[in-house]
């Protein structure tokens, strides 16, 4: 399978919620498909020989802030045979909070969901073992949302 038009057809045929829109100004170029579709998609993406993904490089979360009430999560996929890069986005709303997880298709997911989870306060449906990689466990909020008000103390000592 040749080219971007090409992988956003394979993508645009496993989506059952809508079309997939082009990320034009994303690095590496990006498909906008909406969360219900993630895990079908990336089956797909990983599985399929003519493009075969077989590394999920970085999941990045993006919280557009309280007013805005989504946060937006993209995956970074690498096709090693094939040396090719895309990105997937998906919107989801900040106050649900969650999405499915792949750490069953790409393995490193695991840690990039923990991760997400951590900073950002996004449940990963399905994961096995969510929990706080970064920050200790007793630890209130989620540092990256742009509403975060820190802790005054944590366990008697000042965070200032």
């Amino acid at each position: 399978m040749n080219g971007f038009e090409a992988i956003q057809s394979l993508v645009a045929d496993r989506c059952q919620h809508g079309t997939p829109s082009v990320l034009e100004a994303m690095t590496p170029k990006g498909l906008a498909i909406d969360p219900k579709d993630l895990r079908r998609v990336c089956v797909v993406l990983r599985e399929d020989s003519s493009v075969y993904f077989d590394m999920l490089s970085c999941i990045t979360a993006i919280d557009n802030g309280p007013d805005a009430g989504t946060i937006d999560l993209v995956y970074n996929l690498y096709s090693i045979p094939y040396d090719r890069h895309l990105s997937l986005k998906i919107a989801i709303p900040r106050d649900e909070g969650k999405a499915d997880s792949v750490q069953d298709i790409w393995k490193t997911a695991n840690w990039h969901e923990r991760e997400i989870w951590d900073m950002f306060g996004v449940r990963f449906n399905g994961h096995p073992d969510l929990r706080r990689i970064l920050m200790p466990a007793d630890w209130e909020g989620h540092p990256l949302r742009k509403d975060y008000r820190k802790q005054e103390y944590y366990r008697g000592v000042s965070t200032d």
